[in-house]
């Protein structure tokens, strides 16, 4: 799980599996936003001028991607990101690296946060991320967003001393 700091993503949550190839993420890991299925989540959910205002700030990652998008492609991508309701990113971060993303809403609907599953490209195919991922991952973001609206509606309660 991550959230938008700037013209970056930086993870909040993460649960990693076994795996022969894996990847060095930790809490506080930044990548940047524009090349990442979460980035794309979480900027496909802000109003046009605060997209570019956080696009023309540098990534503090470190990271050069791979591939980047010019504007108006990125634009496009992100209509496209609003019209269906997630993202993939496909070896645009780094080569092998295939993920795709869903929003994490607050009880208002609000995007608050963006999940994902992140593949090795050689081991699973764009189609097998979409076709069988992406449906638990919906499911998933679905049910951390109830709970998250749940959370928020809980008074906040200040005891003195």
């Amino acid at each position: 799980m991550t959230q938008l700091d700037g013209s970056d993503i930086v993870y909040v949550a993460r649960v990693a599996v076994p795996k022969l190839i894996s990847l060095a993420v930790t809490i506080g890991t930044r990548f940047p936003a524009p090349s990442t299925s979460q980035g794309k989540v979480l900027l496909a959910a802000l109003p046009p001028e605060r997209f570019r205002e956080i696009l023309v700030q540098p990534s503090r990652s470190g990271i050069t991607p791979r591939l980047e998008l010019a504007m108006d492609e990125l634009e496009s991508s992100l209509r496209e990101v609003r019209a269906r309701g997630w993202a993939v990113a496909d070896e645009e971060l780094a080569a092998g690296v295939r993920s795709v993303a869903v929003p994490v809403r607050d009880g208002d609907g609000s995007v608050v946060a963006a999940m994902n599953v992140t593949v090795h490209a050689a081991e699973t195919s764009l189609e097998t991320l979409v076709e069988e991922h992406l449906p638990r991952l919906l499911q998933t973001a679905s049910a951390v967003s109830s709970d998250w609206a749940a959370w928020r509606s809980i008074p906040l309660t200040v005891t003195g001393g």
